[in-house]
């Protein structure tokens, strides 16, 4: 399986493990730790800017709004902004180490059955955009038991930490033509929801237009009792009703030439029939539809635990995660550069940052080694020569972020007329 981007440690214990090492003195331990705060503020800074574009492009869009619209934006307006939110949405997802859910991921998921046994079925007619990423991927087992508990079995399933899920809704024109009753959602709005723990094979209960459908083992069961139960009715409380009602239609279709005489009593049973007919078939719909409303209780139970956000809520989740993960970049970075003390090209950089965090931690990354030095370079703490890298002593580190840092906040004041 392909190793994931995603760095699994807070930064907080990446810099207490990187300390623990060993290869920096006391002095360059607390200098180490100082600048590393640096790192993180800095970043801290740039994705609060980024949150902000976010906010200002997702406004209109947003199905959660709780503020006044001041301005009525036109369609060039919303399109500009939905294309940049869009655009500026991935590039977060991107920097948090999420990957995009190809199509055939998504194929094979609606293929596959369903971890919780429920068959659910999507119209993607209706979304105009429609973009998943995950983050986490790994093999999981689990022991499902089968008729009532008498079988089990051990299935093996592809499982995703988190899920993104980005889907803008077509336009109100097209439910209309459609004739489609909305009721859970705006046409036109775009939702974004986030999930964790979520089965490769359920990736389709995400959708927010899914609907239960009775798999052919439900609708076997169902159709087996209700042909059981009725032959039981047919036999044992419609006979007499059956053989007058045979009479009168035998005559009515000029099958015999005796005449019906229906008494008192035959009229009863008549309607004892159609009374037995009626309750029977009352109960096997209630038997379906209580079925299928235990698979709705079942899909709406196993999304209660799995939503982590929604809409507006998803990108500054999303922010923090990205953020996260461009600290903890840099901090590895820069670190054994500092530790190894000699030039190091991008390969063997990558090379010894995996291969420490898999001794370590016993947990295999694909280190983003090209994101980490470009954040390096931009804070001006790491010297590029002929593709060898050097980092610069922590002092000479500090100054130059702290430097950036007060940059960030210096405001010129206008002179003043007199």
């Amino acid at each position: 399986m392909k190793k994931d981007r995603f760095i699994p440690l807070r930064k907080t214990d990446l810099i207490q493990a990187c300390i623990e090492e060993g290869r920096l003195t006391c002095e360059q331990q607390g200098e180490f730790t100082a600048l590393c705060h640096l790192i993180v503020s800095t970043l801290h800074f740039e994705y609060h800017q980024v949150l902000e574009e976010l906010k200002d492009s997702y406004a209109p869009f947003d199905p959660n709004s709780d503020t006044l619209a001041v301005t009525q934006l036109n369609a060039n307006v919303l399109e500009s902004k939905q294309a940049h939110f869009s655009e500026r949405f991935i590039q977060v997802l991107n920097a948090a180490n999420f990957e995009q859910v190809t199509d055939q991921d998504l194929q094979e998921a609606l293929q596959e059955e369903s971890l919780f046994k429920v068959r659910l079925a999507v119209e993607f007619e209706d979304f105009e955009d429609v973009v998943f990423y995950r983050r986490g991927e790994y093999q999981q087992s689990e022991t499902m038991s089968k008729f009532a508990g008498l079988f089990k079995k051990t299935i093996t399933f592809t499982n995703y930490d988190k899920v993104a899920v980005y889907i803008k809704f077509k336009d109100e024109n097209y439910f209309k033509y459609k004739k489609t009753r909305i009721a859970n959602f705006e046409p036109g709005s775009t939702i974004i929801k986030l999930f964790q723990n979520v089965p490769k094979a359920d990736l389709e209960m995400l959708f927010p237009n899914s609907q239960v459908r009775m798999r052919t083992i439900d609708k076997a069961i169902i159709g087996g009792s209700a042909l059981v139960g009725g032959a039981v009715v047919l036999v044992t409380k419609l006979g007499a009703s059956l053989l007058v009602l045979a009479g009168i239609l035998s005559y009515w279709f000029g099958l015999t030439n005796k005449e019906v005489t229906i008494t008192t009593q035959e009229l009863l049973a008549l309607g004892v029939g159609a009374g037995v007919l009626g309750g029977f078939v009352f109960k096997e719909w209630s038997k379906f539809k209580n079925r299928k409303l235990r698979f709705m209780k079942a899909l709406a139970d196993n999304l209660y635990f799995k939503n982590l956000d929604n809409n507006s809520g998803v990108f500054h989740h999303l922010i923090d995660a990205a953020e996260e993960e461009e600290c903890k970049e840099a901090i590895l970075a820069y670190y054994f550069l500092l530790s190894e003390g000699k030039p190091m090209t991008s390969e063997q950089l990558d090379t010894k940052i995996e291969k420490w965090f898999e001794d370590k931690f016993d947990f295999p990354i694909d280190f983003e080694i090209f994101d980490a030095l470009g954040k390096l370079e931009r804070f001006g703490i790491v010297h590029s020569n002929a593709g060898q890298y050097t980092a610069f002593p922590i002092s000479s580190a500090q100054a130059k972020l702290d430097a950036q840092w007060d940059a960030l906040f210096n405001v010129v004041s206008a002179p003043q007329t007199q």
